[in-house]
């Protein structure tokens, strides 16, 4: 017998879907369409229809626990193909959106980053915080040629990103403790079952590349991930490196890597330009795209472009060099700062999303039982 759900919509909750791009949302009439031409959309469970009227009912406790939702890579073949102009791919971007505001912690950050009224707020304590070690942290004596270091001493930014970086990974470990907690997936045990193939499916974008007619983003996104994780690895050992005395910053051009450095600055461009274009120049997305998309995407691109003038300045023995230099530095403490609450945490969620539905059809095959809707990994 079907088990009986008693309704109880969040009017709150739809408005807030309908203002954060899901305004087309009132549209849908349940054809099932979208799930029909969904290339990832599982026969077992099929999305987003039911994910459609859940949030046409204002059902934020079932959509916020649904791992679904971050299963679609917004392709756009749904509402291309719907009758209805309701625009599914974009109603679970709001929703995923809604969902890490949800489980942000602290939870006003969260609501900040995603306030565009709250942008200057969002840049203010990066700006702070290194026009106060511009001003006031103790340096050395000037060197005969121009560096970084005579305005931003090197011991001082290592502790800095050091201490940021250990405050976030704490914050995003609170939001997905709570996102995982709360998940809805059939069985009981938790997503390390299915961690290994998940990260597969990210680090290849496998799932990503079935999407039809969307090579452009699937090569934006795939070239900016591993750009980006590129730079991350760079950038921590040579930091542990400067802390421990065995290397000394700046790396000489031809240095092995800061060659590998600047290949993956140039991997990241090649990336963000695609999606730029994609997000300009495609018809599907004119007018949809929204502050939390530009965010990350503009603080990213502001990184890369930044870090590159800043060391063809250097080398130049320019001292436009330092504000140029000031304004980078500013802009990778906010993407470092604002990681749990911005676009950025899709890499993350997502992961942990797939993986949790893996080790729930591992349990389920174990157990000879059938998979409920809005399961299944594709």
């Amino acid at each position: 017998m079907p088990t009986a759900i008693l309704v109880r919509p969040d009017t709150d909750f739809i408005r807030t879907v309908l203002a954060s791009g899901g305004g087309d949302l009132k549209k849908c009439f349940q054809c099932a369409t979208c799930s029909t031409v969904c290339e990832l959309s599982p026969e077992d469970g099929p999305f987003p229809r039911k994910q459609m009227i859940e949030a046409q009912w204002g059902l934020k406790d079932r959509l916020m626990k649904d791992p679904a939702i971050w299963l679609c890579h917004n392709c756009g073949r749904c509402t291309t193909y719907c009758p209805r102009g309701a625009r599914p791919g974009d109603v679970l971007g709001a929703l995923r959106r809604e969902v890490i505001k949800g489980f942000a912690f602290p939870a006003f950050m969260g609501r900040m980053v995603s306030n565009p009224r709250m942008w200057p707020v969002v840049f203010l304590l990066p700006t702070l915080i290194f026009a106060a070690i511009l001003l006031w942290a103790p340096k050395g004596p000037p060197t005969a040629e121009l560096e970084f270091a005579n305005a931003f001493p090197i011991p001082i930014l290592e502790m800095l990103f050091f201490a940021v970086a250990g405050l976030v990974v704490a914050a995003f470990a609170v939001s997905i403790r709570r996102f995982v907690s709360a998940m809805r997936t059939p069985g009981s045990g938790g997503t390390t079952q299915g961690l290994l193939p998940a990260l597969g499916l990210i680090a290849t974008h496998e799932r990503f590349a079935k999407c039809e007619g969307e090579r452009s983003r699937y090569w934006g996104h795939f070239l900016t991930l591993w750009g980006f994780a590129g730079l991350a690895m760079v950038g921590t050992i040579v930091g542990i490196g400067t802390m421990f005395g065995v290397m000394r910053t700046p790396l000489p051009l031809l240095h092995p890597a800061k060659f590998f450095a600047n290949l993956c600055g140039v991997v990241i461009l090649t990336g963000l330009a695609m999606l730029f274009a994609n997000r300009v120049g495609n018809p599907r997305n004119r007018g949809t795209s929204t502050y939390f998309d530009w965010f990350f995407l503009l603080t990213i691109g502001g990184v890369v472009i930044t870090g590159v003038s800043s060391e063809l300045l250097r080398l130049s023995q320019s001292s436009i060099m330092y504000p140029v230099y000031f304004v980078h530095l500013v802009l990778i403490l906010a993407l470092f700062l604002y990681v749990p609450y911005s676009k950025f945490a899709h890499l993350v969620y997502r992961t942990v999303a797939i993986a949790a539905v893996r080790a729930a059809e591992s349990r389920v095959k174990s157990a000879n039982v059938p998979m409920p809707e809005s399961s299944g990994a594709g």
